[in-house]
């Protein structure tokens, strides 16, 4: 656009090379773009939501000595929290996930976000684990299953198994050992 915009401006009578008429042209356009629109493209009633709610800061703020809550700016702009917070973010400079996020004290080697975010864990594998643990578990007789639950999911000792199912602590030990045979098995046929 800025190119365009030189074009049609340009007259030869300035003694100057279209080039060096148009580079500024385009630096401004470019600019402009980036001011406006941003990486993200954001609606410009947010725009002007966010440029009323900084405004209402630096006032509150000069007048109180103190900053506003999101709850006291819903409240004099007349809208609500949710998009207070909306605009509040949509002001945020967007950050690449590949940028360094911070410096490891120990050797100074930097991490990005990116690397912080991801354990290496194949997730199809692992989803595909838990459903599979799941139909197991499904699949179990009503008691063999709440031993299971209670055992593995709410960490409960044997002899806190046998207390809530009224039940030894022995028996709970050999109907855990049967059950996990038994899904190990089953696991296996998969």
């Amino acid at each position: 656009m800025g190119f365009i915009k030189a074009i049609k401006r340009f007259d030869l009578s300035f003694d100057v090379k279209l080039s060096t008429y148009a580079v500024p042209y385009m630096i401004g356009e470019i600019k402009r773009y980036i001011r406006d629109d941003g990486p993200v493209k954001v609606s410009r009633s947010i725009k002007e939501l966010a440029i009323k709610i900084k405004e209402l800061q630096k006032e509150y703020f000069y007048k109180k000595g103190k900053e506003i809550t999101i709850n006291q700016i819903a409240k004099e702009l007349k809208t609500s929290k949710e998009d207070i917070v909306l605009a509040l973010e949509s002001m945020n400079n967007v950050e690449s996930i590949e940028s360094n996020s911070y410096t490891n004290q120990k050797d100074g080697n930097t991490i990005s976000l990116l690397e912080t975010l991801s354990d290496n864990k194949n997730e199809e594998e692992v989803i595909t684990n838990k459903l599979t643990i799941k139909e197991l578990i499904d699949n179990l007789e009503v008691r063999d299953r709440e031993i299971i639950l209670l055992r593995f999911y709410k960490e409960k000792t044997q002899s806190e198994v046998a207390k809530i199912l009224g039940i030894t602590q022995v028996q709970v030990s050999r109907i855990e050992r049967r059950i996990l045979e038994t899904m190990k098995k089953k696991l296996v046929e998969i």
